[in-house]
């Protein structure tokens, strides 16, 4: 399944009522959540029959698609869910409680309320709402696909403007000659990875190198008015700021990590829990802006499409045991080479990497188990079938921090 995302071109009066539908949509979504709060034993049923009496009782909400309300009570259904799922599991710390939502960026549609034309460069939303006709502006077509191949249509608002999403349902899986290669990768601060065969790539530090310019922006939206025009002018500068940080973050993951699946039958990585490692302040700025996760989430998915292995193994002593001998020689953090009294000496990330690529090999580990589904967070976007390249598009909840 992939994911194609248009830019949309349309009207003042358009862009209003793409607001107004996205209001709905969270108005639904808090009373599907009020719905659960106050009467236990709330199912997933009963919170599609509640938008249904939404609809009746606000006229509102009945000008939005009848889809579009199942999908806004589907996503009130994803959040307890994944309440109950994290409270089963007996994960540490907090479980994630379902909360209102405070702020809605998306719409979504199922099979019906909407239209394309016939050369599928415009779409025609046929509620109430008022949307209208908007033009598609965006590098790949949709003729090459069958309508009835596309399952879902997502209006999402972004600081730049509006984007239209189709998710299509094609298989997404190519065949490659085998290389015969295998690799472990130890991600790090100083250089965003190095691999087993000594290869460093440098760390780009995009945050940093944009922060300035973000800072320059965040007093601009300080010395504004709250509830002014000019405020909410500079405050869309500030996310159009961000918006550049992290979709340079994801497209430098994306790109690294279908280059090192292509390369190698086999691909080792550390098993990080990047959550845990944040709570380190001194170093949480410079490990959100390495982008870790992005990597490991695109190394799986370009494992799954290519069909490569991909294992992540427990990082637990990888920097300190020597990859010669196997004996622990400490060393603290300022230490960036190991010197083992076998003779080994090498740079410390790369002894890490040889490290993780041994055992990987020596034990099955746990195979691209860890995110299955690179859509998972909503708004992420890969496309086009049959061109070598996947187009992503960043999901909203994983924008740049403003740390």
């Amino acid at each position: 399944m992939i994911i194609l995302e248009f830019k949309a071109k349309g009207k003042e009066s358009q862009y209003s009522a793409i607001d107004g539908a996205i209001r709905t949509v969270k108005f639904i979504r808090n009373s599907c959540i009020r719905l659960w709060l106050d009467n236990k034993g709330t199912g997933k049923s009963d919170l599609s029959r509640y938008s249904k009496i939404l609809a009746k009782e606000f006229p509102f909400a009945n000008e939005l698609n009848s889809t579009a309300r199942q999908a806004a009570s589907e996503r009130a259904w994803s959040s307890i869910v994944r309440f109950y799922d994290n409270c089963q599991k007996k994960v540490p710390g907090k479980k994630g409680f379902p909360k209102f939502q405070k702020r809605a960026r998306s719409v979504e549609y199922k099979k019906s309320g909407w239209k394309l034309s016939p050369d599928k460069k415009s779409i025609t939303f046929t509620d109430k709402k008022g949307i209208g006709k908007l033009k598609l502006k965006g590098t790949w077509d949709l003729w090459r696909f069958d309508k009835n191949q596309i399952n879902r249509v997502r209006i999402v608002k972004r600081a730049d403007g509006y984007y239209v999403q189709f998710c299509v349902a094609v298989n997404v899986k190519e065949e490659i000659a085998h290389t015969g290669e295998m690799i472990g990768l130890d991600v790090g601060l100083k250089d965003f990875y190095t691999d087993s065969n000594g290869y460093s790539e440098p760390n780009p530090r995009f945050y940093r190198k944009g922060e300035r310019r973000a800072i320059f922006y965040q007093r601009r939206v300080s010395r504004k008015k709250k509830g002014s025009s000019n405020r909410r002018k500079a405050v869309n500068k500030l996310g159009r700021q961000h918006l550049k940080i992290s979709r340079q973050r994801e497209e430098h993951a994306k790109r690294l990590a279908r280059c090192v699946i292509r390369s190698n039958d086999l691909v080792a990585y550390e098993d990080l829990r990047v959550k845990n490692l944040v709570k380190n302040h001194c170093l949480a700025k410079s490990i959100n802006d390495t982008g870790w996760y992005q990597f490991r989430k695109w190394l799986e998915h370009f494992g799954t499409k290519f069909g490569r292995i991909t294992v992540a193994v427990n990082p637990a002593y990888t920097s300190q045991n020597c990859s010669e001998c196997g004996e622990t020689v400490k060393k603290s953090l300022s230490t960036r080479t190991h010197v083992c009294e076998c003779g080994c000496e090498l740079d410390r990330d790369h002894n890490a990497a040889i490290n993780i690529r041994n055992r990987a090999i020596s034990t099955t580990g746990h195979v691209g188990t860890w995110i299955i589904n690179p859509n998972a967070s909503g708004d992420l976007t890969s496309t086009v079938l049959g061109s070598g390249q996947v187009q992503q598009v960043g999901s909203l909840s994983e924008e740049s921090p403003r740390l």
